[in-house]
């Protein structure tokens, strides 16, 4: 939970709402004069979506795939004989 001035929120409201729609933040309270004046909440609570490693232990890394190394390197530096 972060909290923001009435200033700070005017000047960045699309940012707050996508943080807040994101599930990056929970919440934010918008202070006026230091005080908790307002709460920014997302419409329906949903949990954060992680899309780093979505397919993790979906696929077998085979034993070979170091051997092709030496033929990716040539083709990496234009080698035109492969």
């Amino acid at each position: 939970m972060s909290t923001v001035s009435i200033l700070e929120a005017k000047m960045q409201l699309s940012r707050l709402v996508a943080r807040v729609e994101s599930g990056a933040e929970a919440e934010i309270i918008i202070a006026r004069n230091g005080r908790p004046a307002a709460r920014l909440v997302p419409l329906t609570a949903r949990p954060a979506q992680r899309r780093i490693g979505i397919a993790a232990g979906q696929f077998k890394v085979p034993e070979s795939i170091d051997l092709s190394k030496a033929q990716l390197e040539h083709l990496f530096a234009g080698d035109p004989n492969l």
